[in-house]
């Protein structure tokens, strides 16, 4: 079931939206600030006012996409603000799309769908790191061309760790990524994980742990992590 994160002051709008979208079959958190938005369990799409009592929407989904957990979430400005200044402003601060209130909930599912179709897709791009090469798509991992078999969790964990390659990797955003939990009482859960994770990939030297902080992908060269295909090129300088 898609999760959405509605950012939304107004109480009674939010209630309304939030109705009619689960009765359209999404699971919905509501929550009325820049600082719950950011302190928010990860979603498949985020929908966004600007007005908010606490920081401007606009800084808000700049915020969100210097996340790590925020990814390939897809975000929706949903907002009155209409004139055009404002929505170059948010599609230059990362938003996938920008609709002005009032608007019909049909719509407002079909610009939802439109989105989730383009940010998965980037999502299911086939990943490399070093000799591994990672299918989202199928939850596939080959090394050197034969098949590594890893678990749920080992997998989501690898690809976590791959997106954000030469990256810190915080315990805690790991925790939410793989686990959609902080309970800190999984800490020792994820560091068993990264332990076998290790064992299998049979890559010495790949997931390096950073004390105290997290852990990082290494990246030099003779292990890269990069995505391939069309969405990659798109990137290349």
């Amino acid at each position: 079931m898609i999760k959405v994160l509605l950012v939304e002051d107004d109480v009674r709008l939010a209630d309304a939206l939030a109705g009619a979208l689960e009765a359209n079959g999404y699971t919905v958190d509501q929550v009325r600030t820049a600082e719950s938005a950011l302190a928010a369990a990860p979603a498949d799409i985020v929908l966004l006012d600007l007005g908010l009592p606490d920081m401007d929407g606009i800084e808000l989904c700049a915020r969100l996409r210097e996340r790590h957990d925020v990814g390939d979430t897809a975000v929706i400005m949903v907002t009155a603000r209409g004139r055009q200044r404002e929505r170059v402003r948010g599609l230059r601060a990362g938003a996938d799309d920008y609709v002005v209130k009032p608007l019909a909930i049909e719509e407002l599912c079909a610009r939802m769908e439109a989105v989730l179709r383009r940010t998965r897709r980037r999502a299911d791009t086939p990943l490399t790191a070093g000799p591994l090469r990672i299918d989202p798509a199928t939850r596939a991992v080959t090394r050197g061309g034969r098949p590594v078999e890893l678990t749920r969790k080992e997998f989501d964990l690898l690809v976590a760790l791959v997106r954000e390659a030469g990256t810190v990797v915080s315990r805690e955003h790991l925790l939410l990524r793989v686990w959609q939990t902080a309970w800190p009482g999984t800490l020792r859960t994820l560091e068993v994980h990264v332990g076998t994770l290790r064992a299998k990939l049979g890559v010495p030297g790949l997931i390096e742990t950073v004390r105290g902080v997290g852990y990082r992908l290494a990246v030099d060269e003779g292990t890269s992590a990069t995505t391939t295909g069309p969405a990659a090129a798109a990137r290349r300088p």
